[in-house]
């Protein structure tokens, strides 16, 4: 599903958190089993590094993300949280949303393809602030 040929890049951290919301299988107000199960085979695919070895580029639990969708200038900003912390008004999207599983683990720069609920659609990560 994705653009991009490079890794994902996650820290030994978010992945345990990470793997412990898919383990429980945390269904949240708006989430179903897909989101957790697409969560599920991205953090099978990671590349996981220590906290200090992780590119300041990566998207990560807590980064701030500037996106663009499509060729479109529309910028979205965001915060990648856990569910529980996600809140729309605020931008706070979870790791559990389909663009927030899709951002997790790539760079700034990286292009990226992922179905979300309006269809399959291109995004360019074009900030990244940890």
């Amino acid at each position: 599903m994705k653009a991009t040929t490079n890794p994902l890049i996650l820290t030994h951290d978010d992945y345990q958190t990470l793997n412990s919301y898919v383990k429980q299988r945390v269904i949240t107000k708006g989430f179903d089993n897909t989101n957790t199960a697409l969560l599920k085979a991205e953090l099978q695919k990671a590349k996981l590094v220590n906290n200090d070895e992780l590119p300041l580029d990566v998207v990560r639990l807590n980064s701030r993300v500037t996106v663009q969708e499509g060729v479109k200038d529309r910028l979205i900003e965001l915060i990648l949280v856990v569910p529980e912390k996600a809140n729309i008004k605020e931008r706070r999207v979870s790791v559990l949303a389909p663009l927030g599983t899709a951002l997790l683990g790539f760079r700034q720069g990286e292009k990226i393809k992922w179905t979300v609920p309006s269809g399959k659609k291109t995004f360019t990560i074009v900030k990244v602030s940890n």
